[in-house]
């Protein structure tokens, strides 16, 4: 998000798909520095990419040391095993959960090497912070936490819409925060990123909340009539300032949710989960059937007695109640079918409901706590 709202190159490697790591490493490797971020250096699938890289710039007659800029937790494995093999190190504040890291060295560091200016982004994130630190009711922290969590009756999906903002790629930084911070303990809010004219938005859901993030909140609000925005948020401000509004925001709507908006033990148990898988290899579950050369499983009986991908799917939507959602985790190489995301207004179009779009497997670090 900071580097795309300014305009500076960056790869973002978030993914274990062959064909997309193929493609980072194919592009411009001997131009290329690394940043390998990692909290806990422990996560298997950031060590595995630095291993990978490493491999490559050897390949090419580069020493590693002079291309891999290591972020991380003070005494995590990463940081010994760095220091070890001469690498450079930035060490992360470690009471600053993953989510909230933005404007920490896990934000920063990459970003101020791809060229952005973080001294004016840090500057706008400090000018609001006497606002956010005052108890009162003209407190942005406060009025967005209890917007998002304390209606009545409370509307427990959040719709972020990025709408004439100059930030580019907002919601999908909201989503993770909100969706790992608030989904636990049977509770949360669940985010749903979606474009300015995106039809289901418009149903006026009693369960959904809808978010804007636009340049100027005050006079965006005399863009349109009052009908189409009753009961809206308009949300405004420079980058630095925004991140730390809806980091405030998130804490107190934990807060009034009666969770914890800083652990994450479902992302913590799944990795233990997938630790298991690792080890124990297990065989794969066959498909219930195939359709068009596309395996279909499921669960819960959903793809009992059909044979077709849109029976299916019909199957699964009619379980939807008045308050359900789908999620769509897309489990593909995204730099090769990037189209695939269009999959999300589709079925939203047919569901009548709020629909959910993540590229896996990093949807676990952005609403799959909620889930």
């Amino acid at each position: 998000v900071i580097t795309r709202t300014v305009g500076a190159e960056l790869t973002v490697l978030d993914s274990t798909a062959p064909g997309q790591v193929a493609a980072a490493l194919a592009d411009r490797l001997e131009e290329t520095a690394i940043v390998v971020s990692s909290k806990s250096g422990s996560t298997v699938e950031t060590d595995s990419q630095r291993r990978i890289y490493e491999e490559a710039f050897r390949g090419v007659g580069i020493d590693p040391a002079e291309r891999i800029i290591v972020v991380t937790d003070p005494g995590s494995p990463l940081e010994a095993s760095a220091r070890e093999a001469g690498y450079r190190v930035f060490n992360a504040d470690p009471n600053v959960g993953g989510r909230y890291s933005a404007l920490t060295a896990f934000g920063l560091v990459p970003s101020g090497l791809a060229g952005v200016d973080i001294a004016e982004l840090l500057d706008e994130a400090e000018a609001i912070l006497v606002e956010l630190s005052v108890d009162d009711e003209s407190n942005p922290g406060l009025v967005l936490g209890a917007a998002i969590a304390a209606t009545s009756p409370r509307r427990d999906k959040l719709a972020i819409v990025a709408d004439g903002t100059h930030i580019v790629g907002f919601p999908d930084w909201a989503e993770q925060l909100i969706a790992e911070s608030t989904g636990k303990l049977g509770t949360g809010i669940l985010p749903v990123v979606l474009e300015p004219l995106a039809t289901e938005i418009t149903a006026g859901y009693p369960d959904v909340q809808v978010v804007r993030i636009v340049d100027d909140a005050d006079e965006h609000g005399h863009l349109f009539s009052d009908d189409r925005h009753d009961g809206e948020i308009h949300v405004s401000g420079t980058l630095g300032a925004q991140m730390m509004v809806w980091e405030y925001a998130t804490a107190v709507a934990g807060r009034l949710l009666g969770i914890n908006p800083f652990d994450q033990p479902d992302v913590e148990s799944a990795k233990v989960a997938t630790r298991g898988l690792l080890d124990s290899t297990p065989e794969p579950t066959p498909p219930a059937f195939v359709d068009g050369g596309i395996e279909v499983r499921a669960t819960g009986g959903l793809a009992d007695g059909q044979s077709t991908i849109r029976g299916a799917i019909d199957a699964l939507l009619a379980q939807l109640g008045d308050d359900g959602y789908v999620s769509i985790q897309a489990y593909v190489d995204r730099v090769a079918t990037p189209q695939l995301d269009g999959i999300r207004d589709l079925l939203a179009a047919r569901a009548g409901r709020p629909v959910t779009f993540g590229w896996g497997p990093r949807f676990l670090h952005s609403t799959g706590q909620y889930h």
